[in-house]
């Protein structure tokens, strides 16, 4: 009988990495509604607008446990994900490359109208355009994987923190205005082309040819930890490497209290924010999926982490639903509440809706395999369409 690819089935899956990936979702959604809502997260200002003591309260929470976090934490998780999807086509003995390639390009797709008709910090595009180079790495070796990583890393870091800091004074608090005063009149009164161009405009913005190596630096090292962590099968065994996981979640979790929290009792100086976000928010990622891995092991944590699952398991949708519930609620075509709802509110829709999301999320898979854009991806991923509805009743 010939043998053909085929997405992972319910009984092959990783519950505590389903939850990890419903958890990044969470996390990107606390981050991406304040930046949805006002311009300060990318033109600056965000602590003189939001002036209060709760703003400056909420606003540092996220910073610290919010902040660079789940961006890189999604995207140790589709490191892990590429390489377990090249595992299991290998051991069906077919060609992985064309498959994988397939995948990205969909991505690829999706990332682009996300990006440009909805919201411009996407991470899709990226994800799909910077996955390429996960091609050239499925032949090194696991310790060759690590020595990337962490090299890149450290290019990144080490000269441009060095070089931050020489220009501390000039770089503090830096406000584009302009910039700040067209995206409101746009996006909190403009009409739906007035809204593209703006997002175009701060999409350009964002990814500008400078910024395209610092992008790669931060995202293709989590990548490779994924990868790595995955052939080591640390999250496929636990219980096998539960010694190394212990071990791994403390240091990480002190590295991610050093560099997330402790820059905090100093002003939180603006020069120290790239080692603050590439370094203390790798270590909180792998802390984050080490702590969910650990919860899964007691039937108590299980239970109460179960529900991160749903969300997981569709990520994708949920992701590109975040962004349309925000696109209708702070744009002018919608409700119109752009720079008008402070951290405070904009933490309480997040919780509100991620609380929606998870019993959307559960009823529509126990009806359906997949996610309805999940189901698009792997149809096109796999070059044949997928089975959408389930022949019996899902477990929970």
């Amino acid at each position: 009988m010939k043998t053909t690819a085929s997405p992972l089935h319910d009984t092959e899956r990783l519950d505590w990495v389903d939850a990890a990936r419903g958890l990044a979702i969470f996390g990107i959604f606390m981050v991406n509604v304040p930046a949805f809502n006002a311009p300060y997260f990318l033109y600056g200002g965000e602590a003189v607008y939001w002036s209060s003591t709760l703003s400056h309260s909420v606003q540092t929470f996220i910073d610290i446990f919010f902040q660079a976090s789940f961006y890189t934490l999604f995207s140790f998780l589709f490191g892990f994900g590429m390489q377990m999807m090249k595992d299991r086509l290998e051991s069906r003995r077919l060609a992985y490359r064309s498959v994988l390639f397939r995948r990205l390009v969909v991505l690829i797709c999706f990332g682009m109208i996300h990006a440009f008709l909805i919201w411009h910090g996407d991470i899709l595009l990226s994800y799909g355009v910077l996955g390429m180079a996960l091609l050239f790495f499925f032949r090194v070796e696991a310790r060759t994987l690590l020595h990337w990583a962490f090299g890149m890393l450290s290019f990144l870091v080490i000269p441009l923190t060095f070089s931050l800091y020489t220009v501390r004074d000039q770089i503090q608090g830096i406000v584009n205005q302009e910039a700040i005063v067209e995206a409101k009149m746009n996006y909190g009164s403009g009409s739906f082309p007035d809204i593209w161009r703006q997002n175009w405009s701060d999409w350009a913005y964002a990814n500008q040819w400078g910024n395209i190596p610092f992008l790669a630096l931060s995202l293709i090292p989590m990548f490779l930890f994924g990868m790595y962590v995955c052939r080591k099968r640390f999250l496929h065994e636990p219980l096998d490497h539960m010694a190394s996981i212990i071990r791994l979640w403390v240091a990480t979790g002190v590295i991610f209290f050093l560099f997330k929290a402790v820059p905090h009792f100093f002003g939180n100086p603006e020069w120290f924010h790239l080692a603050q976000d590439s370094i203390g928010g790798s270590a909180s990622a792998i802390f984050y999926i080490l702590s969910i891995t650990l919860l899964f092991r007691t039937e108590f944590g299980a239970k109460i982490a179960r529900p991160l699952t749903w969300v997981g398991r569709m990520s994708l949708s949920n992701y590109i639903l975040q962004s349309l519930l925000s696109f209708v609620l702070f744009y002018s075509v919608g409700f119109g509440l752009y720079g008008t709802v402070p951290p405070f509110g904009s933490a309480l829709i997040v919780v509100a809706f991620f609380i929606i999301q998870i019993f959307l999320s559960r009823a529509w898979m126990k009806k359906f395999r997949y996610g309805p854009l999940e189901w698009v991806w792997r149809t096109g991923t796999y070059g044949k369409k997928q089975p959408l509805k389930r022949k019996g009743s899902a477990t929970s």
